[in-house]
């Protein structure tokens, strides 16, 4: 049943027009991801939805009395009260109703006789269990853990948190509400892993209707049921998360540029008789054609979005070990003055046991705020010092370092002077690298002080492939870029020759491009060979582990690590074998259509002997294709029944 529906819906600022004629439909339980490139107009709708706007064409119909909770981007929250007295507020009404119960419970202390008292008693306390009156403080405290607030900042007032806190205040002030539809507007972006996962298993089982814009492709992976993808002033829905969203894009793709161009060579070929023949014997035919050519729905070409066309490549080749610290390091710094601790002090953050990264290798590194993440890219950077140890860089290591927030860019310079300024690139060369990084016409002469987040993301990745470097550090690389830069900029990190070493938040990234997960955790750096799926299908095992061991004895539990190490390797190895796999499948291909080709041409020269030959080639190099693709399929289902 809908609960939400729009038709004809339009919206305009002046005469630009953002999009127009979108029609959809918001069933009981859907859980939609709004996706689409910056600027296409994904909060402008949002905003429409849930009546903050109003459309300039169209209509919306919201079922009576639908209850709506909406997240903005930019929250603000002006409130006197504490975190925790802010969702309290949530629960005036039970909160009201345990007052009277408590007011019934002394009148039945002055009054013990009184049936009546007893009766009413009964009935209120019946009445505020039914509505979650035992429950409403424990699910605070559960809101406000899994978003990152401990028991330590409930106390805290509204007035002195910063703008993330603010966001997970409100996110959370929304998930106590429970609205028949929650919007919410880019909720990721100022949680942790831990509150992303903890975020995912809460709307997982939400009951009610939700839509979200997000570009955290993993999380919409775990959250969405359906996809809306808005672009060109154009809505289409597609079923499944984002991952079949994107299969479904990728194919609607093909068929359409498949469709245009035969639609192409038929009119173009209907041309050609008419010009030929209109005049002619066959002129009624060829009337004929033509009118029912001029009657011919013509389809439109499929639309190509601009993205980023950037490419890395290293100067030089760097020794095969890039980072080595032989006896591990202490990460950490001294107190600053004035701490209660004492000016100086050293305060630890983590110590990482011996390090050793190989070129190619690409690590991603994670844990949580303030865990020593940023710190430690400082270290490697020569920045700060170890407090114990030493760490250092291989033979010919260049390093390429985009930190998290551009603060080494100098705001008083144009978009195309940051460029020449670095690089020492004259002005044409300048201009048609940064037109592959989306700064076209005058937008090369925008100051950097102006510039978007997306904006300065994108500038600060020109630079970075202008550097040459064979070991890149990206704090965060994805942050501000919307979908389609991230997916570029994954394919571009996947080819780099070189290595990497990342922090990072999002974890399909991590997961389609991390050799090794690095993690911070109770001060210590645990080290992980594989990628973000493996490493999460390890922690879980290892859980499973940890709990059944707690009732075996000690001869069973060393029994089960060894078989958990057994499995892990296996599954090393078979993504191993799938990565070769793949490779074979591909250079297979490729040498198939070579084959194809000289085959074609042989049959053209009527070399009967070269015909036989390149048959017999084309058959062997058909059959290890199938039998690799056989393979493939085969490991590929294992591990889909086994993840």
């Amino acid at each position: 049943m809908s609960i939400l529906s729009a038709s004809g819906l339009s919206k305009f600022y002046g005469a630009q027009e953002v999009f127009s004629g979108l029609e959809l439909s918001v069933a009981r339980g859907d859980k939609i991801a709004l996706v689409g490139p910056n600027g296409a107009g994904k909060t402008t709708l949002l905003r429409l939805l849930v009546g903050l706007e109003e459309p300039s064409a169209g209509t919306i119909r919201r079922a009576r009395g639908l209850r709506i909770g909406y997240l903005p981007q930019k929250p603000t929250l002006a409130s006197d009260q504490t975190l925790y007295g802010e969702m309290l507020n949530v629960f005036a009404e039970l909160r009201a109703q345990q007052a009277a119960l408590e007011d019934l419970a002394h009148e039945m202390a002055l009054h013990p006789a009184s049936e009546e008292a007893m009766r009413r008693y009964a009935e209120a306390a019946e009445r505020f269990e039914l509505a979650g009156g035992y429950e409403y403080e424990n699910r605070i405290q559960r809101v406000l853990s899994g978003l990152g607030f401990g028991p330590e900042t409930y106390s805290w007032p509204i007035a002195i948190l910063s703008g993330g806190q603010i966001t997970r205040a409100l996110l959370a002030r929304l998930l106590l509400q429970a609205p028949e539809l929650l919007v919410l507007d880019e909720p990721t972006n100022y949680l942790d892993l831990a509150a992303l996962e903890w975020l995912e298993g809460y709307l997982q089982s939400w009951p009610h209707s939700l839509i979200v814009v997000s570009h955290d492709r993993y999380f919409l992976d775990k959250v969405a049921t359906r996809v809306w993808e808005l672009n060109h002033g154009r809505l289409e829905a597609y079923r499944g998360n984002y991952s079949h969203y994107v299969e479904q894009r990728e194919a609607k793709r093909l068929r359409a540029e498949r469709e245009f161009e035969a639609q192409q060579a038929y009119i173009a070929k209907t041309e050609e008789f008419i010009r030929r023949y209109k005049a002619g014997q066959r002129s009624r035919e060829a009337k004929g054609r033509e009118k029912r050519l001029n009657r011919l729905a013509r389809l439109e070409a499929p639309r190509q979005d601009r993205t980023m066309a950037m490419r890395l490549e290293a100067d030089l080749r760097s020794g095969d070990q890039v980072l080595i610290a032989q006896d591990g390091i202490t990460i950490g710094f001294s107190a600053p003055p004035g701490q209660a601790e004492g000016e100086g002090s050293p305060r630890i953050l983590f110590r990482t046991g011996p390090i050793l990264v190989e070129r190619g290798n690409r690590v991603a590194l994670l844990g949580p705020n303030g865990s020593g993440k940023t710190t430690f890219i400082r270290t490697i950077l020569g920045e700060l010092k170890p407090l114990e140890g030493h760490i250092r860089l291989g033979a010919s290591v260049r390093i390429g370092y985009l930190p998290q927030a551009p603060g080494w860019l100098d705001p008083t310079l144009t978009v195309l002077e940051q460029v020449m300024a670095s690089s020492g690139l004259l002005a044409e060369e300048a201009r048609h690298i940064l037109g592959r990084f989306l700064f076209s016409g005058e937008e090369v002469f925008k100051e950097t002080a102006v510039l978007s987040g997306g904006e300065l993301a994108r500038l600060a990745l020109c630079l970075l492939t202008l550097r040459g470097a064979n070991l890149l550090i990206l704090d965060e690389p994805t942050t501000h870029l919307d979908i389609a830069s991230q997916e570029v900029l994954q394919q571009v990190l996947g080819e780099f020759e070189g290595t990497i070493l990342f922090v990072s938040h999002d974890r399909y990234l991590i997961d389609a491009l991390a050799t090794h997960i690095w993690e911070i955790e109770q001060g210590e750096l645990r080290q992980f060979e594989g990628n973000y799926t493996a490493y999460q299908a390890a922690k879980q095992a290892l859980a499973a582990e940890r709990a059944l061991a707690k009732e075996d004895s000690a001869s069973e539990w060393a029994m089960r690590q060894r078989a958990l190490r057994q499995r892990q390797l296996a599954l090393r190895r078979r993504e191993e074998r799938l990565h070769t796999l793949e490779r074979e499948i591909a250079q297979l291909e490729e040498a198939l259509e070579r084959t194809a080709s000289r085959l074609d041409a042989a049959s053209a020269a009527q070399d009967a002997a070269r015909v036989a030959a390149l048959g017999r080639e084309y058959e062997a190099i058909e059959q290890a294709l199938a039998e690799r693709l056989e393979e493939w399929e085969r490991l590929a289902s294992l591990a889909e029944e086994q993840g």
